[in-house]
């Protein structure tokens, strides 16, 4: 996005190059899932040096450990090497669930250098604190679960661990038909597997996950949610689901969108959701301060700006 600095021209310009980056940015998005999938079922090991495809896998192999101990009381007899591996090659099949996993893994690593280069906490920012000492009994309430949730989900992060209550209910799904085919081989193995799901799906409320307690929070501030937009008050996990909510994306998008190789989607979301130049710059410089936005770039409002992001979903397939 260098480019126009060096050539200001008219919204045209701009348009162009920041769409074209944009452009780029997809590509690059479109190729994550079928390399991550090549590496994660791969048996050579020496490929899952990244860190990121290593938090993948592990949450995989964690959602696989959790099924298979689900379906055998003592942990045993189902959970073998094979059995696991078979599952984690079926999760990666799951429509979404792979770019899922990896949207997570990307969020906890973010999280983490936030941590390191500006002291914001990841489980307890600014606008949560804020939340839980509103006067608002529900909302304060409701705060107070995000807050156990948030700090759930960075101790898991660490671990390369993801709970299979935390996925969102379509995922949860898959997984399960999965485990079923997987799984169920035989009569008793099929009646455990049966019991488990049936188990699991009684017990799960996805307006109670960390993502559907985020959720929550955001379109319960209304008008204040523009608080949620500023990254350095609101935390990476609460600002990405209002990013996602104001500008009309998948969250697992939003959260994408703080990568550096990401920004044109970064800078168009934020004007999508009605930020000024001046709060983009401000998250620009959180996330990414050796980039600056293009000179020219407030010349896209925000309608043209959810254009953009509109045709490039059509691209995209999603």
């Amino acid at each position: 996005m260098s480019e126009l600095a060096e050539n200001p021209a008219t919204t045209v310009t701009v348009e162009s190059v920041v769409g074209a980056d944009l452009a780029h940015g997809d590509e690059v998005l479109g190729t994550v899932a079928p390399i991550l999938r090549h590496l994660i079922v791969s048996d050579d090991r020496s490929l899952l040096a990244e860190e990121t495809v290593a938090r993948v896998r592990g949450m995989l192999a964690d959602l696989a450990r959790q099924s298979l101990a689900a379906i055998s009381e003592q942990g045993a007899g189902l959970a073998d090497p094979a059995r696991s591996a078979a599952l984690i090659d079926g999760f990666c099949a799951i429509p979404g669930l792979l770019g899922h996993v990896h949207a997570l893994a990307l969020e906890g690593q973010v999280a983490e250098r936030l941590h390191g280069r500006l002291a914001l906490d990841p489980v307890l920012p600014p606008l949560l604190q804020a939340l839980i000492a509103s006067p608002d009994g529900p909302t304060a309430a409701t705060a107070m679960k995000l807050l156990a949730a948030q700090a759930r989900f960075v101790q898991m992060q660490r671990r390369m661990q993801l709970s299979l209550t935390e996925l969102p209910g379509d995922m949860l799904h898959g997984i399960l038909v999965v485990v079923r085919t997987c799984c169920g081989d035989d009569v008793a193995s099929d009646a455990r597997a049966t019991a488990a799901e049936a188990h699991l799906r009684a017990t799960y409320d996805e307006s109670r996950t960390r993502l559907g307690l985020i959720a929550r929070l955001v379109t319960g501030m209304g008008a204040g949610a523009v608080a949620a937009l500023s990254i350095s008050h609101a935390g990476l996990a609460i600002f990405a689901t209002a990013l996602a909510l104001a500008s009309g994306q998948d969250r697992d998008l939003a959260v994408l969108a703080t990568n550096e190789t990401q920004v044109a989607r970064l800078a168009l979301s934020l004007r999508a959701a009605g930020a000024k130049l001046q709060a983009i710059e401000e998250q620009f410089l959180a996330l990414h301060p050796d980039i600056a936005l293009p000179e020219g770039f407030d010349r896209i409002g925000p309608d043209r700006a959810a254009s953009m992001l509109s045709s490039a979903a059509v691209r995209m397939g999603t």
